[in-house]
């Protein structure tokens, strides 16, 4: 048989084709714009293209930032993703060598003794037997018997059909998947630090108001009490201004118990033991204000912006190129083996130029029958592509609604604070006309805290929906998936290629 030298076999593989489909990015349907407007009366959304990658620096806070930045450097979920990735890349890199010859050397002794008594432990005996070889050197041979060998094999399988190629494909598209899961970490965790903190400060706030509440339900106490003295009201005005001072005075309990759970989880998300924090954030502080003008770009934009919609094209593309796997085992595989060494009976002669041995040879084999489990594995490997692709769309889907309704959510918010901050406003003109009256004994004590039960409801309405305001911004930055540091060029490029793709 001719000699066949490995560059023929290497011209071989690099002309191979490579089977399976190849992956075309999808190109799902996005409205040209957001459904909702989100503009309200502090603070309105523009569809400028997004250029917040910090987007809590946009409120302008010095702590949120720097529990950003805390977060950013010690958390444990994202210290996590990251290793997923190292495992990723090492994975992508065991799936590559197998596109490269290996080399293995070893070195054996081996000893044996045949029995004496088989076909093949006569024939031993029989050479020292023929006539003329009887005192021949090495016409017996011993028994037992030893083998010294030192040697190497390399083998290289070439990748006619591209499987090789398409899982590597696949664990580029995996270490990619990684990279996208440790983005939407990211994402996640800086917007559960703000959530969190900005509940904090608006536990804070209601605090305030509970105690300036419970301070002016106090001063009712002390004038029903003056008045009683004086003949001027009963003690049930008493028993009911102490019980409205009683009520309010507990709630106290209540918002020292969250002030302390939104501390201890900044802390938890700093990866810090509990209270750790507290010397730094137990003093109040106001609720981060919004911003004017929020830039939330085009929904063509998300496609590139996102973690989990990219993750989940990235999980498509791993799948498409598996399936091409599949479909490559179903075709003959080349294999160039080559093996040499030395072998020799004793030690001392082991690396003579007589003791070499050597093998070369090319392995081609082609499936036959397997009773269908390949065409099984092909038919499996497009159903999961089919799977990945429909969960694509809906990780698209569930993103645009997401935003349309943090657009909403951000807007509506704003209304609902204006007009709460005017029924403040009355509230507060009804109290002091109800003391007015009760204190010149025009009205009873009941009129003053219906009044001021209602003024102190109001408040703290006020408060929530000033902490809510920022809490949905916060949700709004996170559904538009800003705060990993990506390349914005390169997302707007992105966002340039997915808009050609739908003209």
């Amino acid at each position: 048989m001719a000699w066949v030298s490995p560059a023929v076999f290497a011209t071989t593989a690099l002309s191979g084709c490579v089977v399976g489909p190849d992956f075309q990015r999808p190109k799902p349907d996005v409205p040209a714009a957001w459904s909702s407007p989100g503009a309200g009366p502090q603070s309105r959304a523009t569809t400028q293209g997004f250029q917040q990658p910090k987007w809590w620096t946009t409120f302008n806070d010095p702590m949120l930032t720097s529990l950003v930045e805390r977060a950013a450097s010690a958390n444990a979920d994202l210290r996590l993703a990251a290793l997923r990735i190292q495992e990723a890349r090492a994975q992508r890199a065991v799936v590559g060598a197998a596109a490269r010859p290996s080399l293995d050397t070893a070195g054996s002794w081996q000893g044996q003794r045949i029995s004496e008594n088989t076909p093949s432990g006569k024939l031993f005996g029989l050479a020292g037997d023929i006539p003329g070889l009887a005192n021949s050197p090495g016409a017996s041979i011993a028994n037992p018997y030893g083998q010294f060998q030192f040697g190497f094999d390399a083998v290289w399988e070439l990748d006619l059909f591209g499987g090789i190629r398409r899982s590597i494909e696949a664990a580029d598209a995996d270490a990619a998947t990684a990279v996208e899961d440790w983005r939407g970490v990211e994402v996640a965790l800086f917007g559960e630090v703000a959530r969190a903190y900005i509940d904090l400060r608006g536990a804070q706030l209601k605090r305030a108001v509970a105690l300036d509440n419970l301070a002016t339900a106090r001063d009712l106490l002390r004038i029903a009490r003056r008045r009683r003295i004086l003949g001027l009201s009963s003690e049930i005005d008493v028993s009911r201004a102490a019980a409205q001072a009683s009520l309010i005075e507990a709630q106290l309990p209540l918002l020292e118990r969250q002030i302390v759970a939104d501390i201890n989880e900044l802390s938890r998300l700093i990866d810090r033991e509990p209270g750790a924090l507290r010397s730094q954030l137990e003093s109040a502080k106001p609720v981060p204000v919004i911003p004017p003008q929020v830039a939330v770009g085009l929904p063509a934009e998300l496609l590139c912006r996102r973690p989990d919609i990219r993750s989940a094209e990235k999980r498509f593309h791993a799948a498409t190129a598996r399936q091409g796997v599949a479909i490559a085992d179903r075709f003959p595989r080349l294999t160039l083996t080559v093996a040499g060494g030395y072998q020799a009976q004793d030690l001392t002669n082991l690396f003579d130029w007589a003791s070499r041995f050597g093998l070369v040879g090319p392995q081609l084999a082609a499936p036959l029958f397997d009773g269908g489990r390949r065409r099984a594995k092909v038919a499996a490997a497009g159903y999961r592509t089919e799977a990945a692709a429909v969960d694509y769309g809906r990780t698209v889907l569930n993103a645009l609604h997401e935003v349309d309704s943090a657009l909403t959510a951000y807007a509506e918010e704003q209304k609902r604070r204006a007009s709460v901050v005017e029924a403040v406003s009355q509230n507060r003109s009804a109290v002091r006309l109800a003391r007015l009256r009760y204190e010149n004994g025009l009205d009873s004590i009941l009129e003053v805290l219906d009044a001021e039960r209602t003024l102190h409801e109001s408040e703290a309405l006020h408060a929530d929906s000033t902490t809510a305001i920022s809490i949905r911004l916060v949700a709004l930055y996170k559904a538009l998936g800003g705060g990993w540091e990506g390349s914005a060029d390169a997302v707007n490029s992105c966002a340039d290629q997915a808009d050609q793709s739908h003209r």
